[in-house]
């Protein structure tokens, strides 16, 4: 079984997408170990804490500096014996030194079609923002192993289409409803089943399950 631990920051959608799929036994092989969030008042804590999932809370707000908190944030993923790491809604820059440990075992979703119209910050509106303003018909999301920021290989990729008279709002629903929620259950469980390689920056997908 992967052991698998969610990182969060907020409401917790994302994470809930998870945890329903893992529920429906959409993905095989994963032992859902624990949930850790940068915030103590975070929704999503409520949410895992309704599935019975250990919940760890590393506050951001108690760290002097970035460093010192992605230290504390490591030494708790490596104390978990975490295979994977998946960012639900999680808002707070990876260290280096998690980044290393686990190259290509972090996956995270971004709302845009990377590398379209990402964003470094990681809880901007900017994505919706930028697509709509450069009058793009099609947006959607993208699930993807984390180097730094909204950056990484990419794993998969879901369309969703940019209407007449969206706002960024009513474009960041229909993308988390029609991508988001879809992808990132979908590419824990590739993952889980050992169907993901990466090779020289691209992922490769096998049907072949381990």
């Amino acid at each position: 079984m992967v052991k698998t631990v969610v990182l969060v920051s907020g409401g917790g959608t994302n994470l809930q997408a998870v945890m329903d799929a893992h529920l429906f036994g959409e993905i095989p092989n994963c032992e859902l170990t624990a949930v850790i969030s940068s915030d103590p008042e975070a929704y999503a804590l409520i949410r895992a804490k309704s599935a019975n999932l250990p919940t760890y809370i590393v506050d951001r707000s108690l760290f002097a500096t970035v460093q010192s908190y992605n230290t504390a944030v490591e030494q708790k993923l490596q104390d978990l014996d975490a295979d994977l790491v998946v960012l639900a809604g999680y808002v707070q820059p990876l260290g280096q030194g998690v980044l290393k440990i686990y190259e290509n075992r972090i996956i995270n979703v971004c709302p845009a079609l990377l590398p379209a119209f990402g964003s470094s910050d990681m809880n901007s509106m900017e994505p919706y923002e930028r697509a709509i303003q450069a009058g793009v018909k099609l947006s959607g999301a993208t699930a993807y192993f984390v180097t730094a920021g909204q950056t990484g290989p990419i794993i998969l990729q879901q369309a969703v289409e940019v209407w007449e008279g969206d706002t960024p709002k009513t474009l960041q629903r229909r993308i988390m409803e029609e991508a988001e929620w879809k992808l990132l259950p979908k590419a824990v469980a590739m993952f889980c089943q050992g169907q993901l390689t990466v090779e020289g920056g691209i992922v490769h997908i096998s049907d072949e399950r381990k």
